[in-house]
């Protein structure tokens, strides 16, 4: 298993420097958010993503792939009726996609809460219908390009369209490109799956579906700073054979965010190194 950081833990230091952070921490690997990048995510050029990627390499890492998608600019939306702004929305998803191909980066994490809500659309079932037709096209881009894109589920708390792996995966088939997964969110799965998340993981991997790992705690924390247990979560990835990255991607910082990935990065090898 390769771990990650979400680089936006890091967001106070130039990219460089979260590096310089993260390869000292004992991360092998970044995985981006284009907001943390330009504030206009349109802006980032695949020169500029070339030479993030050289960068990440300069300091021994490498860039896992992207997340928080469509953050900025502000308004995006896969689930609404508008037809300028979903033509928007999917404009800026084919530039990510080609953007994490050329980052080196093997998948990007579709979360994005705000910006794929039911009531963005006349009806609910609109909103999905809208939703499914943005997805489909994403995934031909992914598949073209090369990069797994997953569709992750969030708690009910953050968003009313798709809350579980469960709900995921009828859209993963429903959809049917190897481009195409969904993922685990430990925090999301924690508070929105009735089952345990070694449970899930033991569950779903074996059927292909699952593209991805992010790991943070239900407290919105970094693994090892609550209350929730990993050493079941990397036991279970263990035994299910899991090869791929694994990403800490806490969304409070405390004290600060080069602590919290310290901690976060202290704990896990701790755990690691046990299992092995």
């Amino acid at each position: 298993m390769l771990l990650s950081l979400c680089n936006e833990v890091l967001r106070d230091y130039s990219f460089p420097d979260q590096c310089r952070v993260a390869a000292a921490l004992g991360y092998r690997g970044l995985e981006v958010a284009p907001f943390t990048l330009a504030n206009d995510p349109f802006s980032i050029t695949e020169a500029a993503a070339i030479e993030h990627r050289r960068i990440a390499a300069d300091h021994g890492l490498v860039i896992t792939g992207l997340h928080w998608l469509l953050v900025a600019p502000a308004g995006l939306s896969i689930t609404t009726d508008d037809r300028a702004l979903k033509g928007k929305t999917l404009s800026l998803l084919q530039h990510v996609v080609e953007l994490c191909a050329g980052m080196g980066g093997s998948v990007l994490v579709h979360g994005s809460p705000g910006q794929r809500m039911l009531s963005h659309a006349a009806t609910p079932e609109a909103a999905r219908d809208n939703a499914l037709e943005c997805l489909e096209r994403v995934a031909s881009w992914a598949m073209a390009a090369g990069v797994t894109y997953c569709l992750e589920p969030l708690s009910r708390n953050q968003t009313d369209y798709v809350n579980t792996v469960g709900e995921a995966a009828k859209i993963v088939d429903a959809i049917n490109s190897p481009a195409l997964k969904t993922m685990i969110d430990t925090s999301s799965a924690g508070l929105a799956e009735e089952e345990p998340v070694d449970a899930l993981i033991r569950k779903w991997w074996p059927t292909g579906r699952i593209g991805h790992i992010q790991l943070n705690d239900t407290n919105q924390r970094a693994p090892g700073q609550g209350e929730n247990k990993f050493t079941p979560v990397f036991r279970a990835l263990k035994d299910v054979g899991y090869e791929g990255t694994v990403a800490v991607e806490p969304f409070v910082y405390e004290p600060d965010g080069a602590t919290t990935a310290a901690m976060a990065a202290g704990y896990i090898h701790g755990i690691l190194e046990n299992l092995a």
